[in-house]
């Protein structure tokens, strides 16, 4: 029964894990790189939005994904440790 408590645990973090780097990928990858000419036709702060994302953006939003991951793991370990 604990082993298969680890196993929800772990693969719960896997899928946080996941869709949090999917996030980031999209956002440095795809609006930095890829969908940058379209983004450039908006204004961001005086700056085109493309430009804006990739060389400020995508390490705004991994900052903010840290956090989620912090505020995500707490939460788990909190259900997890309860649950003992």
């Amino acid at each position: 029964m604990k082993n298969n408590k680890a196993e929800i645990y772990w693969k719960k973090n896997l899928t946080y894990l996941t869709i949090l780097l999917s996030i980031w990928f999209m956002v440095s990858f795809g609006f930095g790189i890829l969908l940058a000419d379209q983004l450039n036709e908006i204004q961001f702060f005086g700056f085109k939005l493309g430009f804006w994302f990739a060389q400020q953006g995508s390490i705004y939003i991994f900052v903010i994904l840290i956090f989620v991951y912090i505020f995500l793991m707490n939460r788990l370990d909190k259900y997890y440790k309860s649950k003992k």
